[in-house]
């Protein structure tokens, strides 16, 4: 099961990943009555913009983290039955009474290692010509935090950036066709150092500090921000669209 997040400090600071999230729910071609799978829902603030675009339809509002769906569950529960909140992971079977009509995902699969399993996963909870519209991190995603990690000599496994090619093959090997994948460079700046390393914090850093205590998780946090450089992180985003076969 993927780690829990500080899931009020990432509804109130994810700026970037709602500012993404939202041009991947523009590209999801709805009619408004579908059933949507959100891979990874977070704090449910993309959540929210998907069900706005389905006055008829319903979501499956999914994600990996306790923390999270609790604050997906009281951001969206004005939207009574029309959402549905699932504690899941996705690399097991998903929990779906009938196969979805889409399925939305956003900053959410660069933190599963095995693509191959989890495609094919996804696969089986769609029809027939379902649509998937997805963002994640990409191949150079976050190099500059990367890099400071391994001159501290710590840890960088647990995250995968892949690249458009290789996520294309992946998809069509596992069912889906009219695939289209493709990086996007959103370099992203904080106005000061509290801003920039509470992000780092919250966002990037969390399986490096697992276990570790307030003041050293402080001073592990400012040392990466330092050898970063600058108040400023080189994210890029793969985009995927494609068709379930």
């Amino acid at each position: 099961m993927p780690r829990d997040w500080d899931a009020a400090t990432y509804d109130r600071i994810a700026d970037p990943q709602l500012e993404w999230g939202l041009s991947v729910v523009d590209r999801l071609p709805l009619t408004g009555s579908e059933l949507v799978l959100d891979a990874g829902c977070g704090s449910g603030r993309v959540t929210e913009a998907l069900l706005d675009r389905l006055p008829d339809g319903q979501v499956i509002a999914l994600d990996g983290s306790p923390s999270m769906v609790a604050e997906a569950r009281r951001r969206l529960a004005g939207f009574g039955d029309r959402v549905v909140f699932v504690v899941a992971d996705l690399l097991a079977p998903l929990p779906v009474e009938r196969a979805v009509d889409a399925i939305l995902s956003t900053a959410t699969f660069h933190w599963i290692l095995d693509h191959d399993r989890l495609f094919a996963n996804l696969a089986k909870a769609m029809r027939p010509g379902a649509r998937l519209a997805a963002q994640c991190g990409g191949h150079g995603n976050i190099d500059s935090a990367m890099r400071a990690l391994e001159q501290m000599g710590e840890p960088t496994a647990g995250k995968l950036f892949a690249g458009p090619e290789e996520t294309e093959s992946r998809l069509r090997a596992a069912g889906f066709t009219d695939v289209r994948c493709w990086l996007e460079a959103k370099p992203r700046q904080w106005p000061d150092d509290e801003s920039f390393e509470t992000f780092l914090r919250t966002v990037v850093l969390g399986d490096n500090l697992a276990g570790k205590g307030p003041d050293e998780a402080d001073a592990f946090v400012h040392e990466v921000a330092h050898r970063i450089g600058s108040r400023e992180l080189d994210y890029v985003r793969l985009n995927i669209d494609a068709t379930r076969g």
